[in-house]
């Protein structure tokens, strides 16, 4: 368990270097839907975003909660975690699930900043968060895959150098387990481009850099399968916890953020001779979203622990994330409503940072679907789909 000095020692450096990156470089970002290269580089090269690596492949050797430190701290100083942070959470299935040959080739050069793993190819245009249902097909061809299927809502893949992509290699109806019969790849982008995989950005309301893949006979290597033919959906499950952790972390952050700005501005703003925030109708929403951040706080603590101790954690990963990002929108709601009117004006920054934490109700998982989980497997009621 790491030291409280040893945290805050992560959060301290971690606002330092943001601190190098104002918010006006974000909006900047946001304008012109750039990619934060120098930013990604800088907390690469800081062992920030390697920090899950273990030691000998040259990372920190750290675990998911002080990966979610990171993110909280990315966040609330006003940055976008979302251009950068699948390169945590899609290492935890490399590492809990790729082979040392695999390990040994990509972690190294990961660490020192010569590959970017930042991308997770799952969601499809038909099936969406029907994860079992994909359609997208790896077929064996002697040492190779063939792969024939689409993607929708991939980020980042642009800006990677590697993906990890959930495929079917045994079709539906011939499994006797619904999660079997998906496998986990690990593609290099680059060759795969323009190899039997198309690329195309999709325009959305968040500078997510999403696009949408069209594969049509992409051959990758057979050495490119992640864990065990046809057990890729465990692969996968390890990585969607640790996104659902860090996700949770990084709405934390925002919350702590929108909370920042609004009792700052509620101190400072003078209407009818007195400060805004002296008005008990200003002030009291403002603490009740400072108690939600700070339980969803705690909720996300506990399962980044019990993640890094081993420990099953699919309850606790949802219910982090669903918590928390409804006390960052909340929190974010009630920053707008300080501010009134210049919360829309861009200079304030507020209204990006309003539409970047109402994503995290809808992806990576919906709050409906984290609320089926609970119900079924938590409180063992019927199935509700």
């Amino acid at each position: 368990m790491p030291e409280a000095d040893d945290i805050t020692e992560i959060r301290h450096s971690v606002r330092q270097l943001c601190g190098q990156y104002g918010e006006d470089y974000w909006l900047e970002l946001d304008r012109t839907r750039g990619y934060p290269t120098e930013f990604v580089r800088e907390l690469t090269a800081s062992g920030f975003l390697t920090v899950l690596i273990p030691q000998q492949y040259g990372g920190a050797g750290l675990g998911v909660y002080e990966a979610s430190v990171i993110m909280e701290e990315v966040c609330r100083s006003g940055a976008h975690a979302g251009a950068c942070h699948a390169q945590m959470y899609v290492m935890g299935s490399v590492l809990r699930h790729g082979s040392e040959q695999q390990k040994q080739a990509y972690l190294p050069k990961i660490a020192a900043g010569e590959l970017r793993l930042q991308s997770f190819g799952v969601t499809e245009p038909t099936t969406g968060t029907d994860t079992l249902s994909l359609k997208t097909f790896a077929r064996r061809d002697g040492d190779e895959y063939v792969i024939n299927g689409q993607k929708v809502w991939i980020s980042r893949i642009e800006h990677s150098d590697l993906m990890v992509l959930l495929a079917r290699t045994t079709p539906q109806d011939q499994v006797q387990k619904k999660t079997d019969g998906l496998s986990a790849f690990i593609v290099d982008v680059a060759a795969a481009q323009g190899s039997g995989l198309e690329i195309r950005p999709i325009e959305s309301m968040i500078n997510h850099h999403s696009c949408e893949l069209f594969f049509d006979d992409l051959r990758i290597p057979a050495g490119n399968l992640l864990g065990v033919e046809g057990k890729g959906f465990k692969v996968i499950l390890d990585g969607m916890n640790a996104e659902r952790i860090l996700i949770g972390a990084e709405c934390v952050g925002d919350g702590r953020y929108f909370i920042d700005k609004a009792s700052a501005y509620a101190t400072e703003r003078h209407v009818f001779g007195r400060p805004i925030g002296q008005n008990q109708g200003v002030q009291f929403p403002i603490a009740r979203c400072y108690a939600e951040v700070d339980a969803a706080s705690l909720m996300v603590e506990r399962a980044a622990r019990m993640f890094d101790a081993g420990e099953p954690c699919g309850a606790e990963a949802n219910m982090a994330k669903m918590l928390a990002s409804e006390a960052s929108w909340h929190a974010g709601d009630v920053c707008m409503q300080t501010h009134g009117g210049f919360a829309f004006a861009k200079e304030y920054h507020i209204e990006r940072k309003f539409r970047e934490t109402r994503l995290y109700q809808i992806a990576p998982i919906s709050t409906n679907l984290i609320l089926s989980y609970i119900g079924e497997h938590v409180l063992k009621m019927p199935r509700s789909f």
